[in-house]
This record gives structure tokens, C-alpha cells and sequence, in this order.
């Protein structure tokens, strides 16, 4: 039995808060390596909530610290629903609607301070967040965002950040386009799709792989047998 003071005791006694947007779940980073280790270890024949369970009693992960395995299964409850669709996050908006943006128009360095503007202004976009954002809380997650894009690949430096010369890979590509078919997205409208931005892939890019071509010459019923 989880404990009462953990995030999934938590979550029994609290509405879901997946729709909101987390200054925490931005703070605490990418969690690329733990987020890797807990799917590894995932059993998909059961819920989120007893693989979190199994995550806190185990530790199975690895985490060094009480404090960080809290954070983790916090972070990725927050972010991740294995038997559905991607949760609309923050960090998605920022890179398809700020970064990519800055990228297209030819910015070289970029500086936390820049995202003052679209991160004060996401609730006049509609979006909900845990509390209303103190000027310090808005430059942590500003500083976040962009620590983030450093890990993925898609920014470098530490102190100031400038754009990488970043490469997706190509099953990395493959599974961007089957989840865009199975969405709905028409194949015309595959090289266009915002979805792309995420990884600064303009149009143009993605219409020059190869794999995209037989995707999109293919009736429906046929494109599930793109190799991968």
C-alpha cells in the first residue's frame, strides 16, 4: 500500500490534473534516463496507478534519494498515459508555437528572459495553470523549457543557448508518422502537420525523407505496412 502523503495517494483524494499546465513537471527537467528505466519496466497489462504503486514500493529505478523518487513518479504521472493518446503538455506548445518559430525566422541564441511574454500570456490562450505564476516561478520555468531543448538535442550551452544542428532519427520519424495516420491526419497534410515543429523539422525536411514518400501514396488500409 502507497503511502498516504504519496502523489498517487494523492491523486485518489484530487480530481485529475492532467489538463493543467505544470510549472513542476517543467522545473524538474527531461528525465530522459528514468523516464526510459520506468518503461522498460512497465507492465501495459495493468494501470498507471499499481505500475506508480509498484515504482514507489520497488524503487526499481534506482533513484537515489526518497525526495527524487517522488518527483519522478509525480512527474511522469503527470505527463504520460501509456493506454491513450499524448497529454497536451507545455513543453509540446512551447516548441511547436515559440521555439520552431524562433528557429524558422533564423534566431541564433536565445535567452530565458525572451519567454517572459509567451509564458505570462498562456492563460489568455486558454490555458490553466496549478496557481498563478510569481515573476521567479515564470524565469525557473523559462530556464526549464529551454534546459529541456538542451537535453533533447535541440539547443546547446549552458549559460546561453543557441540552436543545434539537430538529427531525427529515423524510427524516431516513423513513429511520428504513423501516430499523425492515426490521428486522422490526412496524407497530403503529413509534411505540414505541426507536429514536425517539435523537432524543427520544416516542411521541406520532412518532404525530403525518403520514408515519407510511400506513406503518402498509399490508401489507408495500406499504410500500416511501412516497414519500421
Amino acid at each position: 500500500m502507497m503511502p498516504a502523503g504519496s502523489p498517487k495517494a494523492k491523486a485518489r483524494r484530487a480530481p485529475s490534473r492532467s489538463q493543467t499546465v505544470s510549472s513542476f513537471t517543467i522545473v524538474k527537467g527531461a528525465m530522459i534516463e528514468e523516464t526510459y528505466a520506468v518503461f522498460a519496466a512497465w507492465d501495459f497489462a495493468t494501470d498507471n496507478r499499481s505500475n506508480l504503486d509498484r515504482l514507489w514500493a520497488d524503487n526499481f529505478i534506482g533513484a537515489k534519494s526518497h525526495t527524487w523518487l517522488i518527483d519522478v513518479a509525480k512527474v511522469l504521472n503527470r505527463r504520460f498515459e501509456p493506454a491513450g493518446r499524448d497529454r497536451p503538455l507545455l513543453l509540446r506548445d512551447f516548441l511547436e508555437t515559440w521555439l520552431y518559430p524562433a528557429f524558422d525566422a533564423g534566431a541564433f541564441r536565445i535567452r530565458p528572459e525572451q519567454l517572459t511574454s509567451y509564458l505570462t500570456g498562456l492563460p489568455e490562450r486558454g490555458a490553466i495553470t496549478e496557481h498563478v505564476w510569481s515573476s521567479h516561478t515564470t524565469e525557473r520555468v523559462a530556464a526549464g523549457l529551454l534546459k529541456i531543448a538542451v537535453d533533447f538535442g535541440l539547443l546547446r550551452g549552458s549559460v546561453h543557448k543557441e540552436f543545434a544542428s539537430y538529427h531525427l532519427p529515423e524510427r524516431a520519424f516513423l513513429y511520428l508518422v504513423h501516430a499523425l495516420i492515426d490521428a486522422g491526419i490526412h496524407p497530403s497534410k503529413l509534411v505540414a502537420a505541426p507536429a514536425w515543429r517539435m523537432y524543427l523539422r520544416r516542411p521541406a525536411d520532412v518532404e525530403g525523407q525518403d520514408r515519407i514518400r510511400p506513406v503518402r501514396g498509399q490508401p489507408r488500409h495500406e499504410r500500416a505496412r511501412v516497414s519500421c
